[in-house]
């Protein structure tokens, strides 16, 4: 195995320096955003402004590097990001902040969707699988360590700024330097919503209920955890924590929705995430203790649902076509990521904290009434003719790219 991650170790550490960055560039923004006084709404807006941004990016980066090539491409990306981290640290302003994120959001998954490519293209058949989970360890890794360094410096000065900044510009190093040939084409994904809802009307339905909460959660979780009274040490452990809990479970979680009807594994997985919505919004819980337990519990069941919905739709897709079906559910889940952080930062502004997880709660009750619908309306699909469940990193960091990665592990 050794033999195998030596050609890909130079692109393993540009990922990971692209993720650390990211994680950052993440938590600083809305740390410093609440010590500045700004609106949860406009903290919200950042979330949506990465989502429009990162869309987009899904969309015309295959043809953008299909003109300029993957290094040049990569190169673009990587200086875009750190100008705009870095612009955000001069310009300290929720109007300047939010199309900054917009390009943060571009420029990352252009760079990410150039770093999956490469790996795809160095990865040969038989280590295929295995390289994908290593990647994808490295990069939770690397953006949990990023939101793990906040609480080592102070917020309010420029020190996150200029390290988030000093980290992409690493990431461009390793495929700089690359001596290989640059790699097939990117992937190209098209948003045929009406195709994807006659494949599967709930995985579309879900994803995009999906989208809201965990966009609402990634881009606010922070601010929620400061106005609580958490101390910096603990608002990073609770952005971080959900991610770690999230991918902990996916296992078990793969082997249950490959044994039974997978929209069942999705009914229990959203009525765990109706329970802590409503612990967090009921019981209102102040101890860091108790909200890191339930923080826990919640990651677990947001960052698992996005896994079993994919595989769902695929089990109704014809042969050969997971990128596209993967590929569009998460441009559905995109869009949910736009209109997700407007609701609960509007939330957050009119009714207070708990406005973050009521938006939640309302993604996850219509989650499980729809897919209640569904149940007494199409058959689930007999155990032999599943697709094997995969294993994803959170869909707010996954890109067409990752899709094409695992299929060609099949």
């Amino acid at each position: 195995m050794i033999r195998q991650l030596l050609p890909i170790s130079a692109l393993l550490l540009g990922a990971a320096f692209l993720f650390f960055a990211g994680g950052i560039n993440a938590l600083i923004l809305p740390v410093r955003g609440n010590m500045e006084g700004f609106s949860a709404f406009s903290l919200g807006l950042l979330g949506t402004g990465w989502a429009v941004g990162y869309v987009s990016a899904c969309l015309v980066m295959p043809r953008f590097v299909s003109k300029v090539g993957h290094i040049r491409a990569f190169s673009v990306m990587a200086a875009f990001a750190a100008f705009a981290i870095l612009s955000s640290l001069l310009v300290v302003s929720p109007f300047a902040w939010i199309p900054m994120r917009a390009v943060s959001g571009f420029c990352f998954a252009g760079a990410a969707m150039i770093v999956e490519s490469w790996l795809g293209e160095r990865a040969d058949a038989s280590s295929r699988g295995r390289i994908f989970g290593i990647y994808t360890m490295v990069t939770l890794a690397a953006t949990t360590t990023g939101q793990m360094v906040l609480p080592l410096g102070d917020s309010a000065g420029f020190l996150f700024f200029v390290l988030g900044a000093m980290f992409y510009c690493l990431a461009l190093v390793p495929t700089a330097v690359s001596s290989s040939a640059s790699p097939n084409p990117l992937a190209k994904v098209s948003l045929d919503i009406k195709g994807l809802w006659k494949n599967s009307p709930v995985a579309v339905f879900a994803v995009f209920m999906v989208g809201i909460s965990n966009a609402s959660f990634g881009t606010l979780a922070a601010v929620y955890a400061d106005r609580i009274g958490l101390v910096l040490t603990s608002v990073a452990l609770f952005t971080s924590i959900p991610i770690l809990t999230g991918a902990l479970v996916q296992v078990p979680v793969g082997h249950f929705s490959d044994k039974m009807d997978r929209r069942k594994v999705l009914l229990v997985i959203a009525l765990t995430a109706i329970a802590v919505d409503l612990s967090f919004i009921l019981i209102a819980p102040e101890t860091q203790l108790f909200n890191m337990i339930l923080i826990g519990f919640f990651g677990a069941s947001i960052f698992s649902m996005y896994p079993v919905i994919v595989a769902h739709a695929n089990d109704h897709a014809s042969e050969g076509s997971f990128i596209q079906v993967s590929g569009g559910l998460l441009l559905v889940f995109g869009l949910g990521s736009i209109v997700g952080p407007l609701l609960s930062g509007f939330g957050m502004a009119h009714i207070g904290t708990s406005g973050l997880f009521m938006t939640s709660l309302g993604a996850h009750v219509l989650i499980v009434l729809y897919t209640i619908w569904r149940i007494t309306r199409r058959a689930p699909v007999a155990t032999d003719d599943k697709v094997a469940y995969v294993a994803t990193p959170p869909a707010r960091t996954s890109t067409p790219e990752t899709a094409a990665m695992q299929v060609e592990d099949d």
